[in-house]
């Protein structure tokens, strides 16, 4: 190994460049510490501080957004700053500030520890980041498996709770699966490109570029062809895509809410993220096999996910399956970004339109939901919107912009994504995609129809009716929190242009 390589390597360093990272990870080990040096009893500023870490954080790579990092890979190849990757910075902040704010509902009511929580929501927040971010298949990993062992976690936090603990084992045996089958892949991508040597400087199968550069010389490479598919295989799992979705309905419905809706928005979109950079800036020149294995695997998905969904009454199921057909929708972006320069924005388009829907679902689900989260039930929402018409209205919106009814922000981004499926030619695909549009427009209003319409059902002879836990009551933070997820959806949809525009440019 040369001088002047480990020169090249250390020059590459550039930590400022992780800034945001490092803000999260620095505020991570913060509560830590002050958990140590604080007593108990005043250790309720901890959300406080972790909401004020992420926000920060958000404010600073908003208004730095437009600097030029000049394209270059840092740390020796293992990170490239780029674009998308801080529209991903963006987006996995805004996430875990909403996830932190259902987290100030639920784990006191839960009496739950909270330090740990919020410090593995921050460790998870800028582990999310780099993987946007990661130029090697190394660095790809470890921030992946970060995530993963993050969630292991926190799927299983309320410890007191059966279905909480058997989601959590149900996921970690899953994810190790997972885990195995993408390290395999990149095992046999590391065997098949081995190492090359340019300029004196040794680049190995494990760095994006090399990797791109062998399949543009040897397209028909059968290692490298079943590397790259049991890599695509282990991210497919992180989206929740079929057949790799078997962990989503029993995952969501054990998982404490936020922890739920922290899956559901971060996890789906950091595996699209890296679905991009593979599809787009690795695996390229591999098009004639991804696309039918990819279309393939969309419909499939966008089948499965609405048709489970149609028997569902467990809401955190019915959000898990309803995402499952959501990843379907988006794999036609991925797939019409081969040949679609715009269809990359208009997937992270869609992910926020998602994430200001779900969240909004989510925090109604985290006010309704008994001290365990087992008020899960459609029949718990009986009458909210005549109990408490706020929640109500926001569980409409929400619903309805998952479901795709214009003109909520949901449905112009499906509209986008159509649109780009459209101009790639991808008519048998969006078939199936409107086909399950309209089934799922049955399974969405129902929950409408629970919380809005009265509808008597006879009580069984002889039977009391089963007492219903009344909704947590709403504080100022949670009223404006809600009323702008509300309205961002809304606006979204009358006037995308501003975000839309934007990401479509990137």
């Amino acid at each position: 190994m040369s001088t002047e390589f480990l020169q090249a390597v250390a020059d590459s360093n550039q930590w400022w460049a992780l800034g945001p990272e490092l803000t999260v990870a620095c505020g991570a080990l913060a509560l830590l510490v002050l958990e140590i040096l604080v007593p108990k009893k005043d250790l309720r500023f901890v959300p406080h501080l972790a909401v004020l870490t992420l926000l920060s954080t958000l404010i600073v790579v908003a208004l730095n957004f437009d600097q030029t990092f000049g394209g270059e890979a840092l740390f020796g190849g293992l990170i490239k700053l780029s674009a998308p990757g801080q529209v991903a910075r963006v987006f996995f902040l805004l996430s875990s500030l909403l996830v932190c704010f259902l987290a100030t509902i639920c784990l006191p009511r839960a009496r739950a520890p909270r330090v740990e929580f919020y410090h593995i929501v921050l460790v998870v927040t800028a582990a999310l980041m780099l993987l946007a971010q990661a130029n090697h298949f190394v660095m790809f990993f470890v921030a992946l498996e970060t995530v993963t062992i993050g969630f292991y976690i926190l799927v299983s936090y309320y410890r007191e709770r059966a279905l909480s603990l058997e989601a959590g084992l149900k996921y970690l045996v899953l994810g190790a699966l997972s885990s195995a089958i993408l390290l395999f892949g990149i095992v046999l991508l590391y065997g098949a490109v081995g190492r090359v040597e340019q300029g004196g400087i040794v680049h190995t199968g494990f760095e994006y570029g090399t990797v791109l550069a062998f399949l543009r010389e040897n397209p028909g490479n059968f290692l490298a062809t079943a590397g790259a598919l049991l890599v695509l295989g282990g991210v497919a799992f992180k989206i929740g895509a079929f057949p790799f979705q078997i962990w989503v309905p029993d995952v969501y419905q054990g998982a404490p809410t936020p922890v739920t809706a922290f899956l559901a928005v971060s996890s789906k979109a950091a595996g699209f993220a890296v679905l991009l950079t593979l599809v787009l800036n690795v695996f390229a020149p591999l098009q004639a096999v991804l696309v039918p294995v990819l279309s393939l695997l969309a419909g499939a998905t966008i089948i499965f996910g609405n048709l489970s969904a149609l028997t569902q009454r467990n809401t955190k199921r019915l959000m898990g399956l309803s995402g499952v057909a959501h990843a379907g929708y988006l794999l036609l972006g991925v797939i019409a970004a081969f040949t679609v320069p715009w269809a990359a924005g208009a997937v992270w388009f869609y992910l926020f339109t998602y994430l200001l829907a779900s969240m909004a679902v989510f925090g109604v689900m985290a006010y309704v939901a008994g001290p365990d989260d087992r008020a899960e039930e459609l029949d718990d929402y009986a009458q909210l919107a005549k109990d408490r018409p706020f929640l109500g209205g926001v569980l409409a919106v929400g619903v309805g912009s998952l479901a795709g009814i214009p003109p909520l922000a949901g449905f112009m981004g499906k509209l986008l994504l159509f649109v780009a499926a459209f101009q790639a030619q991808l008519y048998g695909l969006l078939v199936v995609a409107v086909g399950g549009v309209v089934v799922s427009i049955f399974y969405y209003f129902g929950w409408i129809r629970a919380a809005w319409f009265e509808i008597w059902t006879p009580p069984a002879p002889g039977a009391a009716p089963a007492p219903r836990p009344s909704p947590t009551a709403l504080p100022f933070i949670g009223v404006v929190t809600l009323a702008a997820l509300v309205l961002a959806t809304v606006l979204l949809g009358f006037y995308p242009q501003p975000l839309a525009g934007w990401l479509l440019a990137r």
